[in-house]
């Protein structure tokens, strides 16, 4: 019998529907595009590299899932354009988008030039709306219909060492806000993770390993976030269940933004993590 993921939403769920996933090669896109398919829908993966989205579609394949692969660039309009044109061709429909694809480098603003800071901004703003662009006018627009979840993140009160991507985020917090009263009754929401043990992390450079190590000590919930958590509120905003919700975000962060100065941050214990993720590794940093 196939291993699959291990889902808190009800078999079943998206049977019939169809979607893109974008940065669906690692991490939490990856995760993303399991649990979609575990719970019946058919998931275009979108991503950069081929070899890796091929990895990802055999892994779904193998879990009795269904998903196809589509390599573009999410910064190129004609790229995105034609990703749509095609997914949509292969699946005559598209019910929901995931804008998770993304990706920063640490730096102090001061360090920043124009192009690394154009180039985090098209990764992490403009792709994603050109995404939800041709999504919507491909056929959400149509079918008056559809939900999109964009991916921004714990970017409140600013973003030290990555203030392009914190202006990113808050750009696509904005644009989700906006899109969500212009394309109704399209839902548009977004999930905003902290601190999250996902593969992404083990890509920071070495002198970063203690920092990271130590993150656990800062959270009041007093750990990191797993992949399934962020997945798992993705696929409630693409679910029925959030019919009545759009311009709307849900924070994975277990309450990093709420720590204040003049409040000690003891510790207490933490919450028992969910990981239905039958895949999931944990990242070397926090080995």
């Amino acid at each position: 019998m196939a291993v699959s993921f291990r889902s808190v939403f009800r078999d079943g769920l998206f049977a019939g529907e169809a979607g893109i996933v974008t940065g669906a090669g690692s991490g939490i896109g990856r995760c993303t595009a399991h649990e979609l398919a575990a719970l019946g829908a058919r998931v275009a993966l979108v991503g950069r590299k081929a070899e890796k989205l091929q990895a990802v579609a055999r892994e779904i394949a193998e879990a009795g899932g269904s998903a196809s692969c589509y390599t573009a660039d999410i910064r190129e309009e004609e790229q995105v354009r034609e990703t749509v044109r095609a997914a949509l061709a292969d699946f005559g429909r598209l019910d929901f988008l995931v804008n998770n694809a993304g990706g920063q480098f640490l730096a102090p603003l001061e360090t920043i030039s124009a192009k690394g800071w154009d180039s985090v901004l098209r990764t992490n703003l403009s792709g994603g709306f050109l995404f939800a662009r041709e999504v919507y006018l491909q056929w959400m627009k149509q079918q008056r219909g559809g939900a999109i979840v964009n991916m921004i993140g714990e970017m409140w009160n600013g973003m030290p060492y990555m203030g392009h991507s914190g202006a990113a985020r808050a750009g696509m917090l904005n644009f989700t806000e906006t899109a969500a009263l212009e394309w109704a009754p399209v839902r548009v929401n977004a999930v905003a993770p902290g601190w999250i043990a996902s593969s992404g992390i083990d890509r920071y450079p070495p002198e970063m390993r203690d920092t990271i190590r130590a993150l656990p000590k800062k959270v009041p919930l007093g750990r990191l976030g797993t992949e399934s958590e962020v997945s798992a509120a993705i696929v409630f905003l693409l679910s029925p269940a959030a019919a009545f919700i759009s311009g709307s975000w849900i924070r994975i962060d277990g309450a990093v933004p709420n720590v204040k100065s003049s409040y000690p941050l003891a510790a207490r214990g933490t919450t028992t993590a969910f990981d239905g993720f039958h895949l999931a590794v944990k990242p070397e940093v926090l080995g």
